[in-house]
């Protein structure tokens, strides 16, 4: 029942200084648009919370907690953070914005399955996860039809790129890589749509 969740995380990345000439900034006032980026900061927060358990429960379970500390080993594995340099660009595209976000969201999803590798026991809170993403990243599609955005389609090569981890210790630090780099974006989004409530 999330209208369409996205054009909140549409402007995720944008620096704050130029949202207030994106196209979408011009809705902030709209009276339902309101009520949108109000439940999907909950909806937010919702996810955000429940990667901050499953990253305590990375800490708790196999030692592995501070980044600094697992630098070089990210080196070798090369996982990235999502692409979102068209939410950066001073000529910000709503069109181009939400659809890497919506890329974004399909990309952490298939990697959390990484995850669920090292975490059977969580199954069914990563399962949870899994589908309020897939919901998201739905979302923004139907809000980009609702507003009549263009649907952009980017090349799927390099598209959520998991390496191959020779080691059962390559394989933690790859979950726990994972979920740092989606919290990031959780963070993001969430200041995007607090900022945007504000407006």
């Amino acid at each position: 029942c999330l209208p369409g969740a996205l054009v909140l995380v549409a402007l995720l990345w944008a620096p704050w200084w130029a949202l207030d000439g994106a196209p979408l900034a011009e809705l902030s006032g709209d009276q339902d648009f309101q009520l949108f980026l109000h439940k999907n900061l909950e909806f937010t927060r919702k996810i955000k919370g429940d990667v901050a358990a499953l990253q305590r429960v990375v800490c708790d379970t196999f030692q592995l907690c501070k980044e600094e500390e697992l630098q070089l080993v990210r080196q070798d594995l090369g996982i990235a953070q999502a692409p979102l340099e068209q939410c950066h660009s001073r000529a910000f595209q709503a069109e181009s914005c939400l659809s890497q976000i919506r890329d974004g969201l399909r990309a952490y999803q298939s990697s959390l399955a990484t995850v669920l590798e090292l975490l059977p026991a969580h199954a069914s809170l990563l399962e949870t996860l899994q589908l309020d993403m897939a919901n998201l990243s739905s979302n923004i599609q139907q809000q980009m039809e609702d507003l009549g955005l263009a649907t952009v389609t980017y090349p799927t090569e390099d598209r959520d790129p998991l390496p191959a981890f020779s080691s059962r210790f390559q394989h933690q630090v790859g979950g726990f890589f994972i979920l740092a780099n989606f919290q990031r974006f959780l963070e993001t989004a969430y200041r995007a749509l607090r900022h945007l409530a504000r407006l």
